[in-house]
């Protein structure tokens, strides 16, 4: 069975967003260490799982990385792993998708994501869309957390957790302390 992984960054705090949105997470303790962090999550999902204002912000940037002269190389390596990775956006508000290998699924969110659990094939990862993540986690439907913790406070934004209206017990797998002093977390719900 495939399970449903959240891979999200937060500050100590709490927080997935500062204050001022979606693009505010200048605060991420990101280098080199991390980047292979990423990718090894990354390595073990072959579908992505978005909401609308993920996939647009993604779909504005990741495409044109390929030709961008200043791109790194773990950047062209990441635009070429999600342009051949299956995308699904959860959204009631878009009509259409039309990144490469992205489909679109506008109701019945709960349903969908059990059958897909059922298929064959790599995990599913939340790639960022905390909002999303909210709605899942109030419906149970994430089987692992895998959070890295920067070290920094920000003081408000969009907090990891919210609207959870009961208790989900989770077990610690996996921790990893970075270069950066960011550590890596992993946790499986239980029951």
């Amino acid at each position: 069975m495939r399970k449903l992984v959240l891979f999200l960054h937060a500050s100590l705090d709490g927080f997935v967003e500062g204050p001022n949105g979606e693009m505010d997470i200048g605060w991420v303790s990101y280098d080199t260490d991390l980047e292979r962090h990423a990718k090894e999550i990354l390595s073990t999902a072959d579908t992505v799982i978005w909401g609308r204002g993920t996939y647009q912000m993604m779909h504005s940037y990741w495409p044109s990385v390929p030709s961008n002269p200043s791109a790194s190389q773990h950047e062209r390596d990441h635009a070429e792993w999600i342009d051949k990775t299956e995308k699904i956006v959860f959204s009631t508000t878009l009509e259409n998708v039309d990144w490469n290998n992205s489909r679109l699924v506008n109701k019945d969110i709960e349903n969908e994501i059990r059958h897909l659990k059922q298929q064959p094939g790599k995990d599913m990862v939340i790639l960022g869309s905390p909002r999303l993540a909210h709605h899942f986690m109030q419906l149970d439907l994430i089987d692992e957390y895998k959070i890295t913790v920067s070290p920094v406070l920000i003081g408000k934004g969009l907090p990891l957790f919210q609207g959870l209206k009961e208790k989900i017990n989770l077990k610690l797998i996996e921790n990893k302390t970075f270069d950066s002093g960011a550590i890596g977390l992993v946790y499986q719900t239980v029951g």
